[in-house]
């Protein structure tokens, strides 16, 4: 076994043949001219083929256009839309054109978008396929270009995408920026509060898929579906960084109506997705075959690989050698759901500031309750009151004109505060909560959520919970049920069990008063979560807070509020 110095040193060294992503793009166009890069859905069963060559040839064309324009080198250029071809072409025509590219989610408010391009004081703004183009627009501040894309709703105030590429000739030069220059301002998702404009160099998006190459092994033939939202850094870094530096495929979903289809055409070998959307999976086998005969098939050896191999198949994942989860914490008896059916996930760990590099498993690897070692290059420590710092090549260069966050945020050592709780256990490292999440009861004894929920999450027939109690003699939970317990016998009667259960194997002031099935579903739209399905706890206790006391002496295990 390597020491730590010997590590360090070949980090050190693969780090110092790096080129930018900008640079690997145009590597990838050389090699990879001919071959196709992008599966972009046109609507009613159409889907176009985009080679490299032509990819790249659209990005010039744009770079020349927005080098027209004359804005000051490292102009911010907002890109707003859900994944498609046409946002990573934009996203290249920006990096030529000597800019810095501000992603903004698709599904978001108009407040929101308006604060994020007037704080990032963007010259223009790419938009493309919306759920709500009315409502993304009115966020748009008045007088600022617009560029649509392919695939807009029609915007008769913006540029078009296409009468731009056909009026100008493609730029004849091959740009290099440096690798620390700015390279893009990824706004986090909001989970306290206002986003904070994380800058990140070319530097920081490229250490990723430069170190990452070993323990993957990544090559031209790999498959991906790019669905999650492309501003958000997880996504940006597995997807675009990843096809960047691996020359492998992208394949997109046309809408949430076809997903099933898109990914079934796709059939992915790397495939990566947040616990609710493995959640959601799993459901849909439930819904096709109740949990009690599928757990029986899958306890025979003889017919537990066809059983399982027939799932995967169905879900187009059967192809897949990554399967990868992150942005929040898994349950261990989904893990185990997926492991019985040939499908290990690994779990992966990181954040907006590493630009989501910081720990995983290797291939086939898992360890239940932990979020892997720490990746090539990076560092990580257990700071005051347990948190977790890490120290990555990833790490960002600051928070956009907010000198003195960076400063609370980014130590002097070079290490990230995480605002995360956890231990490390030969090496592997095990997150137990938020320091911003952990709560005091009116007794004076601090409580973590995040361990009480994950508990509760093994049961299926829960989709979604948050553990409440500041202030409160004992926690209560709230929860979303999973589609297929809403109409399910017994289901009081379970939800019963679990909560004894649960408080059996808990601290006495963690113990839990009741569980409350809520009536409200909590999705994006309604504000409940983030644009990347993390649970709002402080719209969660601004909506409910007033009912938490009542709640909480009703002296009834189960609350059913539909």
């Amino acid at each position: 076994m390597q020491s730590l110095s010997e590590v360090e040193q070949h980090s050190a060294k693969v780090l110092s043949k790096m080129i930018t992503p900008l640079a690997a793009w145009h590597g990838r166009v050389k090699k990879q001219s001919n071959d196709i890069l992008f599966y972009q859905p046109q609507g009613g069963g159409v889907v176009r083929e985009i080679s490299w060559q032509e990819a790249d040839q659209e990005a010039r064309q744009m770079a020349a256009y927005l080098r027209s324009l004359e804005l000051p080198a490292g102009s911010r250029i907002g890109l707003v839309s859900k994944n498609c071809a046409h946002w990573i072409i934009a996203d290249v025509a920006i990096m030529m054109a000597g800019h810095v590219s501000v992603p903004i989610y698709p599904n978001v408010n108009a407040d929101m978008v308006s604060k994020v391009l007037v704080h990032s004081e963007s010259s223009l703004v790419f938009v493309g396929k919306l759920d709500d183009p009315k409502e993304i627009l009115a966020g748009v501040p008045e007088g600022l270009p617009t560029i649509n894309l392919p695939l807009a709703d029609n915007n008769p105030e913006a540029k078009e995408w296409s009468d731009i590429i056909a009026a100008n000739q493609a730029i004849a030069d091959t740009p290099q920026p440096d690798l620390d220059d700015l390279m893009t301002i990824v706004y986090t998702s909001g989970t306290t509060g206002n986003p904070k404009g994380v800058m990140h160099s070319y530097r920081s998006l490229g250490a990723a898929p430069t170190l990452t190459q070993e323990m993957f092994t990544p090559s031209t033939s790999e498959r991906m579906l790019s669905y999650l939202p492309l501003s958000h850094v997880a996504e940006r870094s597995v997807c675009e960084m990843g096809m960047f530096y691996y020359g492998y495929t992208l394949y997109f979903a046309e809408s949430l109506d076809t997903f099933a289809e898109d990914l079934r055409r796709a059939r992915p070998t790397i495939f990566f997705a947040v616990p609710r959307i493995w959640m959601k999976f799993q459901q849909q086998v439930y819904s096709m075959m109740p949990p009690k005969r599928l757990k029986l098939l899958l306890s025979l050896p003889i017919v537990r690989g066809l059983v399982g191999k027939k799932i995967l198949t169905g879900m187009g994942l059967d192809q897949c050698r990554i399967a990868l989860s992150g942005a929040a914490p898994i349950s261990n008896s989904l893990m185990a759901f997926y492991q019985k059916i040939g499908l290990t996930i690994c779990e992966v760990y990181g954040m907006s500031e590493n630009f989501g590099f910081s720990h995983s498993f290797e291939i086939g690897e898992t360890k239940v309750g932990y979020v892997g070692k720490s990746n090539p290059g990076v560092h990580t420590k257990i700071g005051d009151n347990g948190e977790i710092l890490v120290k990555s090549p990833c790490n960002m260069l600051g928070y956009y004109k907010q000198p003195d966050v960076t400063a609370e945020t980014l130590d002097e050592e070079g290490y990230v505060h995480t605002g995360d709780v956890g231990t490390i256990d030969d090496g592997y490292l095990k997150i137990t909560g938020r320091t911003k999440e952990i709560f005091k009861t009116s007794k004076g004894k601090y409580v973590a959520p995040a361990p009480i929920e994950n508990h509760l999450l093994n049961n299926p027939s829960i989709e979604q919970i948050c553990v409440v109690g500041n202030g409160l003699g004992q926690p209560i939970a709230l929860l979303n049920l999973a589609e297929s317990a809403a109409d399910q016998e017994g289901l009081i009667d379970e939800l019963e069990t679990l909560l004894d259960d649960t408080n059996k194997v808990l601290e006495a002031h963690e113990r839990l008063y009741c569980l409350v099935i809520v009536s409200e579903v909590w999705d994006v739209d309604n504000g409940f979560m983030t644009p990347t399905l993390k649970i709002k706890r402080n719209i969660i206790d601004e909506f409910y807070g007033d009912k938490f006391e009542a709640w909480a002496t009703a002296k009834k295990p189960v609350i059913d509020l539909r």
